[in-house]
């Protein structure tokens, strides 16, 4: 799949601004609404977190609804 991100008026972006500041995280937006989060147990967790050292990147894993 490719994706493209978000297309984001100033006021999402500062709501999304300040929600990363209060969590202490990053966040990225996806338009498209026919995907979610994915569900992961520990052991895919962990599977993601290794290929994340690996490649030097981070993942985002998603589901389709």
């Amino acid at each position: 799949m490719v994706w493209s991100f978000s297309k984001l008026d100033e006021d999402s972006i500062k709501d999304i601004n300040e929600l990363e500041k209060k969590m202490g995280i990053i966040l990225l937006a996806f338009s498209d609404r026919d995907i979610k989060a994915a569900d992961l147990d520990e052991d895919q967790l962990k599977s993601i977190k290794d290929l994340e050292d690996k490649l030097d990147m981070s993942l985002v894993a998603v589901t389709k609804k």
